[in-house]
Formats: C-alpha cells, structure tokens, sequence
C-alpha cells in the first residue's frame, strides 16, 4: 500500500553528516542535563506518600503548593487528578513521621483555607521498594538492548547490529534528556514508555535495513549510499502511514488521557519523533561509515567445477 509513493530516489545520504552532527549535539546535551539536573523521579523510585483529597469546586494548585511549602515540603508534585476537584500530591518521606501522621497533617493544613476538602486515599511506597523497581528498570533496559543486539546481529549483520543500537540509545538518551531538562516527573509509566519506543525504533530499522538488503540482491552496480537512499525512499509511504496513525493516536493521549497519561504519552511522543529520524539517518548513517556492503549481506554461492579426468566431478567448492 503506497498513498505517498516517490518515484525518484532521495539523496538521504548526502546530509547524513550535518544531520549526525545536529543528533551528537541534542545527545550530548542530553547527556549534560541528565548528568547536572537528574531526572525528578516519582516516589515509585525514591519511596514516599501519595495523597489524593478531592474539592468541592476546582482546586487551587498554587494554594496547594503555597500550603504544602508552609509544612516544609518545597519541591512536591501537585497536579489534578481525574477532574479539576481531585489534587494527587507526591509527598517525600520525612524522617520519623509515618505515611499516616504525613497525610493527616497535609489534609488539617489544606482544611485550614477549606473545611471541605475529603481525603480519598493514601498510599505509602518504602525505600526500598523504590530502590528495587528503579534497579528492576535498569535491568529491563539493559535485556531489552541485548536483545535487539543479538537479534539483529543474527538477521542481517554486526554492522546492523551496531548501527541498530546506537540509534536506539540516541532516542532513549534524549527522552531521558528532555526530562530531565524540564524536570518531568519520571515515573514506572514513563519507563515503560521508553521500552517501548526501543522496541518501536528497531521496528523501523529492519524495515529499512530488510529493503537495503533486497537492493543490494536486485541493484548490483548501485553504491552503498545510492542502495540506502533508495531503500529510505522506497519505504517512506509505509513510513508516512504507520508513524502518522500511531503518533495520532499517542496525541490523543496526550491532549485527552489526563495527567494519568500524560507523561506516558508525551515520552511515546517524543520517542516516536526522535525514532523515525535516527532510524533514517541515524542508524543507516552508522552502518554506512561501518562499511556495510552488498558482500556483507549477500554470500557468494558455492560454483560446481566440472572435470572429467576427476572422480569427484561435479562436486561444489
């Protein structure tokens, strides 16, 4: 199915130095951000109380905030929830006071600017279990990228392979970068949102590594560059219509889900974004200054040699 077919080949490749370095500049600041500012991790990580209370007209954020300021709680996460009456607040743990005295003592001061405010619920996460699930995370990520790098190094080839992975640590650093730059609450929805963008990045890169493949069986006297940039080319309708039905769906999330979804589907957001470019430029990039060539991806066929003098005539070398 070709809606946006492109009957001459783009030269893709001709850019793919300029381009590279733009993606090297956003990764190293990437980088620099998470390394000076850190990611704002959720109290699924860091361990803490989740307090939820609901209003009887829409909540004052900012009267919240000021009211938990006054308790000692500087940097908490304050957002509605649901509807603009229900405030989900994310309180730090404080040494010597328990999740209940914490959520009891939040709920009188909040009482104090309105006796209407009803407590919904309380959650308390320890420490430890934070600590668990954020090493728990590490290692998903570090399986999944073993895994596409085996996988694909079985496929097609280690050129692939390498080409594959640096491309999707480039999307998932930068997606750590932007939350990190802008100190969005980082949480087990966003993780698994990374995930999943790792798994959606190296989707399009066999797509496209796949079609370098058939070009190197079918245009044998094309260069490296030419066979990468037709095979971009002739894949971009199939590009066009999975990445345009998946990202409405994932605006959709973002502009309607609340803020349930919203970090979730702003990193699928992001991901995406960043995951059709590296794949088109990033990783076909990487493969072409490792010297991927038709040899690489094509074995040569074992010839029969004839002799008739020879009592193995016939026989393949």
């Amino acid at each position: 199915m070709e809606f946006f077919r492109v009957k001459k080949d783009i030269p893709f490749m001709r850019h793919a130095v300029l381009l590279n370095a733009i993606s090297l500049t956003v990764f190293a600041l990437a980088v620099f951000f998470l390394v000076t500012r850190g990611l704002n991790l959720s109290v699924e990580f860091t361990g803490g109380t989740v307090v939820e209370v609901a209003y009887q007209q829409p909540a004052d954020l900012e009267q919240v905030r000021s009211t938990l300021a006054g308790l000692g709680y500087e940097e908490v996460t304050v957002q509605n929830f649901g509807t603009a009456r229900d405030v989900l607040m994310r309180l730090p743990p404080l040494p010597g006071v328990g999740s209940g005295e914490q959520s009891q003592a939040v709920l009188e001061a909040l009482r104090a600017h309105d006796p209407t405010v009803e407590l919904r619920r309380t959650e308390f996460v320890g420490p430890q279990v934070g600590q668990e699930l954020a090493t728990d995370g590490l290692l998903a990520l570090m399986f999944v990228i073993v895994g596409i790098t085996v996988y694909l190094a079985f496929r097609f080839e280690w050129k692939f392979s390498i080409a594959a992975i640096v491309a999707n640590l480039h999307d998932v650093v930068i997606i750590l970068g932007f939350f990190a730059f802008f100190q969005w609450e980082f949480s087990l929805a966003v993780l698994a949102a990374v995930l999943a963008v790792l798994g959606y990045s190296v989707n399009e890169s066999v797509v496209i590594f796949d079609r370098i493949r058939e070009t190197f069986k079918r245009q044998r006297k094309m260069s490296t560059p030419e066979v990468i940039d037709h095979a971009i080319t002739t894949t971009m309708s199939r590009t066009i219509i999975t990445h345009g039905t998946t990202e409405a769906m994932v605006i959709s999330m973002l502009l309607f889900g609340g803020p349930v979804l919203h970090y979730f589907a702003l990193a699928l957001t992001i991901g995406i974004l960043f995951g059709i470019y590296s794949s088109i430029f990033v990783a076909t990039g990487v493969a072409m200054w490792l010297g991927i060539k038709r040899e690489d991806l094509i074995k040569p066929q074992p010839q029969a040699v004839e002799n008739p003098d020879d009592p193995n005539a016939g026989a393949q070398i």
